[in-house]
C-alpha cells in the first residue's frame, strides 16, 4: 500500500481523523477515512480464586454500562507493558508478580489505528485504587468460567474484554 496524499480533518488529545489517499495492494486508489489512536493495554487479574477482576463502567458514547477489563491508552508511545501495570494498579489498586503478554486486538480495522495489547496478571496484591475523575466504574470479580459464559452468551460484549477472557482461560487451562 502506498500513501499518496493525507488531509487531517480533525486533531483531539486522544485521536487524529485523517481523510488519506492510498494506492492499495491490488493497484486501486482510494480515499479512505482513517481515525489515528495511539493504542491501548488491556489486563486479565486473575486472583488466587481464579476470578477475573472486571470493571463494570459506565460507557457515554454507547450509553450504557459494559463489563470491561482493566484498560487504558498507550501515553506518549509508552510501553504496553508500563501501560497495563499503569492502569491495573490506577482503576483497582493490584498490582501482579507476574505478567504475561496475550497478543492484540485489533478493534476496527476498517477506520481505526488502534491496538490493545493483552496481558495476563496474576500473584496479585491489593493497593489503593486511584481512578481518574472521568471513569464510572465499580470494581467485581467474577469466576473466570462465569466470565467465559457470560462472553459466549452476549452478556459480555467488549471486544477487548472478550478476546481476554478466552485468552486468559486458554492460557490457564495449557498450566
Amino acid at each position: 500500500m502506498t500513501v499518496k496524499a493525507v488531509r487531517p480533518v480533525f486533531a483531539g488529545r486522544v485521536i487524529a481523523v485523517n481523510v488519506e489517499t492510498v494506492t492499495l495492494p491490488n493497484d486501486v486508489t482510494v480515499d479512505l477515512e482513517i481515525i489515528r489512536h495511539p493504542g491501548g493495554a488491556a489486563v486479565a487479574a486473575i486472583n488466587s480464586h481464579h476470578e477475573i477482576c472486571l470493571l463494570h463502567q459506565y460507557r457515554h458514547a454507547i450509553g450504557r454500562w459494559l463489563w470491561e477489563l482493566p484498560a487504558g491508552k498507550l501515553d506518549g508511545g509508552e510501553d504496553a507493558l508500563v501501560c497495563a501495570r499503569r492502569e491495573l494498579e490506577e482503576e483497582t489498586g493490584l498490582v501482579a508478580a507476574q505478567w504475561r503478554p496475550m497478543g492484540g486486538v485489533v478493534s476496527s480495522p476498517g477506520v481505526f489505528t488502534e491496538i490493545v495489547h493483552l496481558y495476563l496478571a496474576t500473584g496479585l496484591e491489593q493497593r489503593r485504587p486511584q481512578p481518574e475523575a472521568g471513569e464510572v466504574f465499580k470494581i467485581a470479580w467474577m469466576p473466570l468460567e462465569q466470565a467465559a459464559r457470560r462472553a459466549v452468551a452476549g452478556e459480555i460484549d467488549d471486544g477487548k474484554t472478550i478476546a481476554g477472557i478466552w485468552r486468559a482461560q486458554a492460557l490457564l487451562a495449557a498450566y
